[in-house]
C-alpha cells in the first residue's frame, strides 16, 4: 500500500521505516530541506537502536522515500499519517498549529475519486480529529472540490513507542489503538497493521475521542507510577527503609507490575512531561480539578534536583570551585533525546553554585552542546570525565555505566565520592570499595564508617 508520513521526527521516521519494512511504499515529508537531503542520502537523523539497519535496507530496496513537497508526498498515498510536533504552548496546552496547518494544505490537494485516510499519529488533545476533519473539509470546499466529505476520513491512531526500543515496540506492539467510526478506515488500517499483530495482540477499535484520551491516560498513569515510587524513595530515606526491597515487594504483585517502579531523579523526554501537562490543561478546560496530575508534576520537578541537597551537605554547603564528573545527559539510556532531561537541571544548579562540570554521554553530548555551548567540558569517555573531580554524579543509567572499573574510578577521582541518581550500584559494592555513596531511597554508604 502507498503510505505518506508527514513529519520525520522521532515518531514519523520510526513509523515510516517500519511500515516500509512490511512491504509498503512509504514517502516521508518534511519542510526541513537539510534533514530531507540527509535522509535521502542514507544518513539517519536520530539515534534509535535497530532503526538504521532497516532504514538503509528499505531505502536501498526502493520502499522508503523522502521529499519536501506535500503534494508529491501524498499524491499516490491511500493513507496519510500526521506525525507532527505538538509542543506545549505558553499555558501548557498542546499547540496544534503544525497539525492544522498541514490539514489545511491537504484539503486543497484532495482529488476527485481518490479516497484517503488522514491519521493523527501525533499525541493530540481530545477533539483534535474533529478539528482536523473540519479544517480539511473547509479547505477543500474553498478550493471548489466537489463532494469533499466523501473523499477522506480522519482517524486517531496514537503511538505508544518507548525511546530506545521504539522499533521493537512498533514491530511487536502490545496493542494497536484505532479511533474511527468509518468501516472503510477500519478495513484498510486492519490490513496494514495485520503483519504487526500476528502473535495475537489486539487491534482495539474505538471512537476518535476515546483513542485520543487513551494516549494521554497511558502516559499520565506511567508518570504517576514513577512519581509515586520517587515519593516512596523519599520516605525510605527518612524511615531507614530500602526502596529496592519495597520495589521488589510491591512489583511482584500482578495488580501493580514490575515496570516503571524504579526510583531515580525523575522522568523526562518528549512525552511524559508534555502529555501530563496537556492532560491537566484539558481537564481544566473541562472544569475538572485533576489533583493527582498536579501532584505528579510537582513531585517530578522536585525529584530532578533530589541529589543537590545531598551534594551540598557533603561539601558543607560550599560548591564554589568544586569539579564534578557527570555520567549521562540523555533523559534515559539508548537515546540522544535531552528534552526535559534531569541532567540539565543538575548542571544548571551546579553552575549557579560556582562549580564546574565535565560530562560524558554515549549519544547526547552533541545535542547538549547546541544548548549550553562551552559552559561545561565534554569528555571523550566516561573515565576521562573523572580526572581530578571532587565527586561523580550519575544521571542516566546507560549499560556501560553499570559495571565500571571501580579501582580506576578511585584512582581518578580526587575524593572517592559518588552521587547516584539511578541506583546503579549495590550498597555492598560501594562499602567494600571504600566509597562515600549516596543514591535514591537507600542508606548512605560512607567510607568514613569503614
Amino acid at each position: 500500500m502507498n503510505i505518506a508520513v508527514i513529519g520525520t521526527g522521532y515518531v514519523g521516521l520510526v513509523t515510516g521505516t517500519c511500515f516500509a519494512e512490511t512491504g509498503n511504499t512509504v514517502t516521508c515529508v518534511d519542510i526541513d530541506e537539510d534533514k530531507v537531503n540527509n535522509l535521502s542520502s542514507g544518513k539517519i537523523t536520530i539515534y534509535e537502536p535497530g532503526l538504521e539497519k532497516i532504514f538503509q535496507r528499505n531505502q536501498k530496496e526502493g520502499r522508503l522515500h523522502f521529499t519536501t513537497s506535500l503534494a508529491e508526498g501524498i499524491k499516490n498515498a491511500k493513507i496519510i499519517f500526521l506525525a507532527l510536533p505538538t509542543p506545549p504552548d505558553g499555558d501548557g496546552y498542546a499547540d496544534l498549529n503544525f497539525v492544522l496547518g498541514v490539514s489545511l494544505n491537504i484539503g486543497k490537494l484532495l482529488q476527485k475519486h481518490e479516497y484517503k485516510i488522514i491519521i493523527d499519529k501525533s499525541t493530540v488533545p481530545v477533539g483534535t480529529a474533529g478539528k482536523v476533519r473540519n479544517t480539511i473539509l473547509q479547505s477543500a470546499n474553498e478550493a471548489g472540490i466537489e463532494n469533499a466529505e466523501e473523499l477522506f476520513d480522519v482517524v486517531s491512531n496514537p503511538e505508544f513507542l518507548r525511546e530506545g526500543v521504539a522499533v521493537e515496540d512498533f514491530m511487536k506492539p502490545d496493542r494497536v489503538v484505532i479511533g474511527t467510526s468509518s468501516e472503510r478506515s477500519k478495513k484498510l488500517l486492519g490490513e496494514i497493521y495485520a503483519p504487526f499483530v500476528r502473535q495475537g495482540n489486539p487491534i482495539i477499535y474505538m471512537d476518535e475521542k476515546s483513542a485520543e484520551l487513551t494516549k494521554y491516560a497511558a502516559n499520565a498513569f506511567l508518570a504517576t507510577k514513577i512519581s509515586f515510587m520517587n515519593e516512596i524513595a523519599q520516605l525510605c530515606e527518612k524511615l531507614g527503609a530500602d526502596v529496592d526491597m519495597v520495589r521488589r515487594g510491591i512489583g511482584s504483585d500482578a495488580r501493580i507490575g514490575k515496570r516503571f517502579l524504579f526510583p531515580g531523579i525523575g522522568y523526562g523526554g518528549s512525552c511524559f512531561p508534555k502529555d501530563v501537562k496537556a492532560l491537566s490543561k484539558s481537564a481544566q478546560q473541562a472544569s475538572y480539578d485533576f489533583k493527582i496530575l498536579e501532584a505528579v508534576m510537582e513531585v517530578n520537578e522536585n525529584q530532578k534536583v533530589h541529589l543537590l541537597p545531598k551534594i551540598k551537605t557533603y561539601f558543607n554547603n560550599d560548591l564554589k570551585g568544586k569539579k564534578f564528573a557527570l555520567w549521562g545527559l540523555a533523559f534515559k539510556p539508548n537515546t540522544d533525546d535531552i528534552r526535559e532531561a534531569p541532567a540539565l537541571r543538575i548542571i544548571d544548579e551546579l553552575l549557579c553554585e560556582g562549580a564546574s562540570v565535565t560530562a560524558y554521554d554515549p549519544e547526547a553530548m552533541s545535542n547538549v552542546k547546541k544548548i549550553i555551548g562551552e559552559k561545561i567540558i565534554f569528555a571523550a569517555n566516561q573515565y576521562e570525565a573523572l580526572d581530578n573531580a571532587d565527586a561523580l554524579i550519575i544521571a542516566t543509567e546507560w549499560s556501560e555505566f553499570r559495571t565500571p572499573d571501580f579501582n580506576k574510578i578511585k584512582s581518578l577521582l580526587k575524593n572517592h565520592v559518588i552521587f547516584d541518581g539511578r541506583n546503579l550500584f549495590e550498597l555492598y559494592q560501594m562499602e567494600d570499595g571504600g566509597f562515600h555513596y549516596e543514591s535514591v531511597g537507600r542508606a548512605v554508604v560512607s567510607q568514613l564508617l569503614k
